[in-house]
């Protein structure tokens, strides 16, 4: 199990480092870079003193895609932006995060969606007492859960899909009967490989 330290500079330090020397290859649904939309996403890792969470948000049930479901904050990444401006302007503008209070330490691989977006997400520290601000009209929710739940491996439910022109294995976590799935929960699996796999001590 991991265990993050609980000082803020030495928490950052660390994940930085981890993020910057273990080399996944990019994930996904979909393995090609064409025809492709950029898109970012946050990875919110919040140091509570009791022990780390990640925030999730639930999108709003009215949303003509990916009604309801549960995913980090982002979106689609604009002309010469980077995915760190990206993920911390999509942040401010769902939850009412200012990007200056998180602290980004890094990126996860790559992960195309079926719908083919090409997700970067960046892992972003916060210091807890932050007010959050709904985006009505998109987020219904956010809530967060603790870092130690996502990185056990048996938490992750494996399912095979038959993806166009091949089988692949899809994830999806429970957590208090919230259920995170889809590329969300892919992320997470290479959230926990970068983080906790054995072959990276």
């Amino acid at each position: 199990m991991l265990i993050l330290p609980n000082e803020f500079e030495a928490a950052r330090d660390w994940l930085a480092h981890r993020l910057d020397t273990v080399r996944l290859p990019p994930g996904g649904d979909v393995h090609t870079e064409e025809d492709t939309t950029p898109a970012a996403v946050l990875v919110p890792i919040i140091l509570h003193r009791e022990g780390p969470t990640v925030l999730f948000t639930k999108r709003t049930e009215k949303l003509a895609k990916h009604a309801g479901q549960i995913s980090f904050p982002g979106g689609r990444m604009e002309i010469g932006e980077t995915a760190e401006a990206a993920a911390l302007r999509e942040t401010e503008e769902e939850v009412g995060i200012a990007t200056q209070l998180v602290t980004p330490v890094g990126r996860l691989v790559q992960y195309t969606t079926i719908t083919r977006y090409r997700v970067t997400p960046v892992v972003g520290l916060l210091e807890p007492g932050f007010t959050l601000r709904l985006q009505a009209d998109e987020v219904a929710e956010a809530f967060e859960v603790p870092l130690s739940f996502l990185l056990q491996r048996g938490n992750f439910l494996e399912k095979t899909v038959n993806l166009p022109g091949r089988p692949a294995v899809t994830y999806a976590l429970d957590w208090q009967g919230k259920i995170i799935w889809g590329a969300t929960a892919g992320m997470l699996m290479t959230l926990y490989k970068t983080l906790i796999d054995e072959e990276h001590p």
